[in-house]
């Protein structure tokens, strides 16, 4: 199984449709300009105030396929279409 060479602790970014409402996690990103995480749902209208910021290891507890992407690059996104659907890899 992969693991994040992050520490569990490490501060991410999700939105509180995830942590809150229990959305899926369907994108995620690697924010190259400074290795950021950033894991949220298909809701389209998010803004500042939806934002927070939780340890990884809580992204891993919601959703343990996040693991799946522990390898992804700075600069690189992951997506799919619905919480059983396959990770698709590409450059942001």
């Amino acid at each position: 199984m992969k693991s994040f060479k992050e520490d569990l602790n490490v501060a991410v970014f999700t939105t509180r449709f995830v942590i809150r409402e229990g959305e899926p996690i369907l994108y995620v990103f690697h924010h190259e300009e400074d290795g950021a995480w950033e894991f949220i749902s298909a809701t389209q209208a998010v803004c500042d105030s939806d934002y927070l910021i939780v340890a990884l290891a809580q992204i891993i507890d919601r959703d343990a396929a996040i693991l799946e992407l522990a390898d992804l690059q700075q600069g690189e996104a992951a997506y799919r279409s619905d919480i059983t659907g396959v990770w698709q890899r590409r450059k942001i």
